[in-house]
């Protein structure tokens, strides 16, 4: 089964990454993988960090000619703010013991919606600093890096995945319905046609009118100083019926799919389909009619996809619909009050350089954070240590 880990600072010298578990004989590359970092860093709304911070992944173990052995894949991302402020960040993070260790000045005032203040109480700092650097978005940088050996062994079965934004502060849409007849159509090649289209979208969003308006948001909440957070979707095509499991609650492939979009920074809710909107409607207007289909894999289909092609924790063979909820970015302009750690007195908040909207870029982490999730329940249905015998068994599930 597939697993990883990641290391690293914010403004240390890198981000590391190791990837256990990955089949032999899956093709990966560094551009592969980059192009979904190079996705992760665009989008309206995002900080000056974005604008020079580009991340190249490195492969240092787990390759051979460009294939997986089966052995861990370990890889780093630089951080150019390590070189680019020579001066600054080297001693401030130094990895060593330094002389003057009381010169660098500390961080005292937590940031209200961070982990500042309960992680210096976790983890008995007197300084904020270890806490920014390790619970920084930053680290989703490595995480999409990781993930994204999942998502290449994905797309080798032909299952893809691609996301779109819905909802950016008080504009979006109008109804579930609306939603799927815009998003199902720019799917109907898969879901990288899904983001393909979506990316064509400043905030990655598929309708153009929307765009302008939460453009036009986003402009007017950086003028107040505030921030803005949103909603998304996930749509992912090509999977088989019956991954996932009813019979114990940590095989349901729902709630582990749900773990993984709210282990991710910032993100306070999920749903599955219809979601929330299902409590507002009656049943016949929320569950999905099955029908007979001998041109769809089964015999099997539904005329709607309320459910979010996951019934039982299983899948139903429909696309995997999950809509993720992002809070405003906690460092603003115009800081909220705050109280320092040292003094005990109320002080404003220090403001950390940051975006005004993260939303756009957090799409691709969601893509990404998921695909290991979706890579291991077809490894437990498919077993097989290699491509050549996972593939076949594969198609045989349709």
């Amino acid at each position: 089964m597939i697993r990883y880990l990641t290391a690293g600072e914010s403004h240390g010298p890198e981000l590391t990454g190791i990837v256990e578990g990955l089949p032999a004989g899956l093709d990966i590359s560094a551009e592969a993988v980059s192009l979904h970092l190079a996705r992760r860093q665009q989008g309206y709304g995002r900080g000056g960090r974005m604008a020079w911070e580009k991340d190249l992944v490195r492969f240092s173990s787990g390759l051979r000619f460009g294939k997986t052995m089966g052995s861990p894949v370990t890889m780093s991302l630089a951080n150019r703010a390590w070189e680019k402020d020579a001066a600054n960040w080297p001693v401030t993070m130094s990895l060593s013991a330094i002389e003057d260790e009381a010169s660098v000045e500390k961080i005292t005032l937590p940031r209200p919606g961070h982990a500042d203040l309960v992680g210096v109480q976790k983890y008995a700092f007197d300084d904020i600093r270890p806490v920014i650097e390790r619970s920084s978005a930053r680290e989703t940088s490595m995480r999409v890096a990781c993930c994204g050996t999942a998502r290449l062994f994905l797309k080798a079965l032909g299952v893809e995945i691609g996301g779109h934004v819905l909802q950016i502060g008080a504009h979006g849409y109008e109804s579930w319905e609306e939603i799927r007849e815009i998003a199902d159509e720019a799917a109907q090649s898969g879901g990288e046609a899904l983001f393909q289209k979506a990316d064509e979208s400043e905030v990655r969003c598929l309708h153009p009118e929307l765009t302008a308006r939460m453009v036009d948001e986003i402009k007017h909440y950086r003028k107040a100083g505030s921030s803005l957070g949103g909603i998304y979707e996930i749509v992912v095509t090509g999977l088989p019926p019956g991954l996932g499991s009813y019979v114990q609650w940590d095989r349901k492939l729902d709630g582990q799919l749900a773990q993984a979009i709210m282990s991710t920074q910032a993100m306070k809710g999920v749903q599955i389909g219809m979601g929330f909107e299902a409590g507002k409607r009656d049943g016949r207007r929320v569950h999905d009619a099955i029908t007979k289909d001998q041109n769809i894999p089964g015999g099997f289909g539904r005329k709607t996809n309320r459910a979010g092609g996951i019934e039982g924790g299983m899948t139903t063979g429909q696309p995997v619909l999950i809509q993720g909820v992002m809070k405003p970015i906690p460092t603003m302009l115009d800081p909220l009050g705050t109280v320092d750690i040292a003094t005990k007195e109320p002080a404003p908040t220090r403001y950390e350089r940051s975006d005004v909207c993260a939303l756009p870029r957090a799409v691709v982490v969601a893509e990404s954070v998921i695909a290991p999730v979706l890579a291991n329940a077809i490894l437990e249905k498919t077993g097989g240590d290699s491509m050549s015998e996972i593939l076949p068994r594969f198609q045989n599930l349709f």
